[in-house]
């Protein structure tokens, strides 16, 4: 609500400086709903951690594990649990409940919880479950939500945080960074398994050996998924090529991997050079909350040599080839101009035991750090850095991406915060 005698103009939220225009030229908390200002503080405070069962595309990984939901228990939280959400994962309802949590058969109790957490997105029937000015920590899928999707967000008041967007105060992405590790090797793993494929594949092993030519693998993007890959695929005898846009994640890269390594920046002439001789196609290329620019065309595709393997990891961003579309565990693969794809976005539910492991590992740390410092309210106006996680504050969209989108209104969450400070 924006007090009386103090109107915002419509046609631009922002002068060139970033800060919020008024018709009087002077800001004020007008900017932030009542509500906002009278949030209440959690230091101290027992919370309640919903857990829900993932009911979409075959996830099935967990935030928490048994221990680590003990120990929030412990420390004096509730943790209430779907039956059987860390199935999938290999962790039963009885570890859970030896180390304190509910379990329970009721989907409405875990969604009327203080926090819930959960991998997928919510649906729009789990969105309906849940009570007013709740916090979520989940994945967004950019591509798939629409304006409704966010509008029904937005009409709970939810606070909502990207679990791939948290940043620390060292400019790290924690999450990210645990599921590209992963991630790095599992893509090797597959490619293997697909390559040998005696009716799809090529029938050859990943690697190298005596006398035989070794396999040769292409990696677009030079981040953490592409560093844990090459180690993968350098350990195994492969010959491997990388290729990004940055020359400064190149020349980091190589940094990192301390040996020489084919790279290049990615062009359209060097990737059409490069494809026709290669044996897998790995696209890690990652963008934060918008799409991934499509940098294979379906002519570059039709070159690539009959039974090689293209896996896209950036699908879940639109992807990374013009072939690809999405795909899901109970069906991961499909052949499109000789060229097996695999375009599984969650595809670390294919390893979700020990996803949940490295998860687990900073969600704990993160909860018990956040309830010390109040509450995520609290902890987004101290660490500045967390506050690129949010998208949803109290029901306020506050990404300018998901707004140029969907066409829904968005404010800055740093100017939010700071209104709240005034």
């Amino acid at each position: 609500m924006v007090p009386a005698g103090l109107k915002l103009k419509t046609t631009n939220m922002f002068g060139d400086s970033g800060k919020p225009l008024f018709e009087d030229g002077n800001p004020g908390q007008g900017l932030m709903p009542r509500e906002i200002l009278e949030e209440p503080k959690t230091k101290g405070k027992q919370l309640v951690i919903g857990i829900p069962k993932e009911h979409r595309f075959h996830e099935t990984r967990i935030l928490l594990t048994p221990h680590d939901a003990g120990q929030l228990v412990i420390n004096g939280h509730k943790v209430v649990m779907e039956r059987d959400a860390g199935q999938g994962a290999r962790f039963s309802n009885e570890e859970y409940a030896a180390q304190g949590v509910i379990i329970t058969d009721s989907r409405d109790e875990v969604y009327h919880s203080d926090i819930i957490l959960k991998l997928m997105p919510p649906s729009q029937d789990e969105i309906g479950m849940m009570k007013s000015r709740q916090i979520l920590f989940s994945t967004l899928n950019f591509v798939d939500n629409d304006k409704h999707y966010f509008q029904a967000l937005m009409q709970k008041k939810v606070t909502a945080i990207c679990l791939e967007s948290i940043r620390e105060e060292d400019g790290s992405y924690p999450v990210i960074r645990a599921m590209s590790e992963i991630a790095g090797n599992a893509c090797i793993y597959l490619a293997s398994r697909y390559l040998s494929d005696p009716r799809m594949g090529q029938s050859r092993m990943l690697g190298g050996f005596s006398g035989v030519d070794p396999v040769e693998i292409i990696i677009l993007g030079a981040g953490t998924v592409a560093e844990y890959a090459t180690r993968s695929a350098l350990g195994m005898g492969a010959h491997v090529k990388i290729f990004d846009p940055s020359i400064r994640k190149i020349r980091r890269l190589q940094s990192l991997l301390q040996e020489r390594v084919y790279t290049n920046l990615l062009t359209p002439d060097a990737s059409s050079k490069a494809l026709p001789t290669a044996d897998v196609v790995i696209c890690s290329m990652y963008t934060h909350h918008r799409e991934t620019p499509c940098v294979l065309t379906e002519d570059m595709v039709r070159t690539m040599r009959q039974g090689s393997v293209l896996i896209d990891i950036s699908i879940d961003r639109g992807g990374c080839a013009e072939t690809s579309r999405t795909t899901f565990l109970n069906d991961p693969v499909y052949e499109k101009h000789g060229v097996i794809h695999y375009c599984v976005p969650n595809l670390l539910s294919r390893f979700s035991h020990t996803a949940s492991v490295a998860l687990s590992n900073y969600f704990c740390r993160f909860l018990e750090e956040t309830t010390e410092s109040g509450g995520v309210h609290q902890i987004l106006r101290r660490i500045p850095s967390l506050r690129n996680s949010a998208y949803l504050y109290h029901g306020v969209l506050t990404k300018k991406s998901i707004s140029h989108k969907t066409g829904l209104p968005y404010k800055d969450i740093n100017l939010l915060i700071s209104s709240m400070d005034q």
